[in-house]
């Protein structure tokens, strides 16, 4: 009678730990479709509602989180030098009056 390896189990035991890990990844996208678009359907509704027009892009500085409701006189915006502490404020560009200008 022959003695099985060691590695024979491991690999069966990973190949069928992949086998169910595929199954729920396929499998749970499909039962759930109809509850997120249920709440979908919900957000857009409250969207119309409160008629919510503008998206926060950013979260960190008090500048940055609502680009058409910008503070010039908020910290770190003193003066042209002054260093940039959040990251988000380096991918804003300026406002195109500050810029265009002649």
């Amino acid at each position: 009678m022959r003695s099985v390896r060691k590695s024979t189990p491991y690999l069966i035991f990973i190949a069928l730990c992949g086998v169910c890990l595929g199954m729920l990844l396929w499998l749970h996208p499909a039962l759930s479709a109809r509850h997120h678009q249920d709440v979908l359907e919900v957000k857009r509704r409250l969207v119309l509602e409160l008629r919510l027009t503008d998206l926060c892009l950013f979260t960190e500085a008090r500048y940055t989180r609502h680009l058409s409701q910008a503070d010039l006189h908020s910290a770190f915006q003193d003066h042209p030098l002054a260093l940039e502490h959040f990251p988000s404020g380096s991918m804003v560009r300026p406002p195109v009056s500050l810029w265009m200008r002649q």
